[in-house]
């Protein structure tokens, strides 16, 4: 990617958030709660229902409008943080980032690859950072089983198995590919932080059990092969009720040097090759941000110091196509290069 314009004004960082439905509430609470930066507006096409969250989170003298450029310029602001739906993340991104504002975006990037590409290429001439906030990665017990990764040498395997019954209501049910679409892409994304590389390519069937209360694909096996030769394979249910695995899923990295597993909560285990007891780190600092709130701590780390986030659009990119392969995939019971899929892509976001 290319470089970004860091932000070298002093004092907190100042941030207009765009969104001020479910989400958004829980992401106005993690801006007040971090000392480096300061909610100065709040935009929503709904102005009564961002006066409303406001309130409830005790807050006032932020500006509130529905255009993101406006209420940035108003409120002199140096960032935005864009809580929309994925469908408006496009032209919300696009907006800020060509008024001269660096965006740190609820994933996904877009709905669609050739969208997230479009954004790569504002982020690129525009000249502004374009981060994705993928919040699972702000989890110390997954940055130690990569951690732990990195010491087993050539790895073979890394497993999810990911099994809960959720009765959400509403759109997620009604949905076309559910699981891979809604939810998979979390996993996808750590597997490529813990492999520490991009997909290849994949091979996935999904399938909808008798039983499932949803509309789409509730199961979904995917075998994608990474560079290097390691297979990652993704095994999930939405309609799994019993014995459910954490929201993270259930992880296996097997190499060369032995195995390491994580049951996606407590910390992760270690069983080199030749020792006969397993190594468990001790329970990870309170301290450290998790989830949203490590995106933001690494946002404002990155438009301070110009250093690349684990985030940023160019890399994030492959995330999302890792979830558009998957369903191609899956749609066409053929194995679907993800090189295939960028480039169809790419033809898309230039038409």
């Amino acid at each position: 990617m290319s470089a970004f314009r860091t932000v070298t004004d002093a004092g907190v960082l100042r941030l207009v958030q765009v969104g001020a439905g479910g989400m958004g509430r829980q992401w106005i609470r993690t801006i007040a709660a971090n000392p480096d930066v300061e909610l100065v507006g709040l935009v929503d096409l709904n102005t009564d229902a961002a006066t409303a969250a406001l309130a409830e989170a005790g807050l006032s003298g932020i500006i509130v409008g529905t255009s993101v450029a406006e209420v940035a310029a108003k409120a002199d602001a140096h960032a935005v943080v864009n809580v929309t739906v994925p469908a408006a993340h496009h032209p919300v991104n696009v907006e800020a980032l060509f008024a001269g504002l660096p965006v740190l975006c609820e994933k996904p990037a877009a709905p669609t690859v050739a969208q997230a590409l479009s954004l790569a290429g504002a982020a690129s001439e525009s000249g502004e950072l374009l981060m994705i906030s993928q919040s699972r990665r702000y989890y110390p017990e997954l940055a130690e089983l990569r951690a732990y990764a990195g010491e087993l040498g050539e790895i073979g395997v890394v497993t999810t198995e990911f099994f809960k019954a959720p009765h959400f209501g509403g759109f997620r049910e009604e949905m076309d590919h559910v699981l891979l679409i809604d939810m998979a892409i979390h996993a996808f994304d750590a597997a490529r932080y813990v492999l520490d590389a991009d997909p290849v390519a994949v091979y996935c069937e999904e399938w909808n059990p008798g039983f499932s209360w949803y509309d789409g694909a509730a199961n979904a096996t995917a075998t994608f092969e990474f560079e290097g030769g390691a297979r990652y394979i993704y095994t999930g249910s939405w309609c799994a009720d019993g014995h459910e695995t954490s929201w993270n899923g259930s992880w296996r990295v097997t190499g060369a040097g032995g195995t390491a597993t994580w049951d996606g909560e407590s910390m992760p285990n270690l069983h080199r090759l030749g020792e006969s007891t397993a190594t468990t780190p001790d329970a990870a600092e309170a301290t450290i941000p998790r989830e949203i709130a490590g995106s933001l701590a690494e946002f404002v780390i990155a438009l301070r110091s110009g250093e690349t986030p684990s985030g940023e659009i160019h890399s994030n990119v492959y995330s999302l196509a890792m979830v558009e392969a998957a369903v191609r995939s899956a749609e066409s019971g053929a194995r679907v290069r993800i090189t295939e899929t960028l480039e169809d892509a790419r033809g898309a976001s230039r038409g």
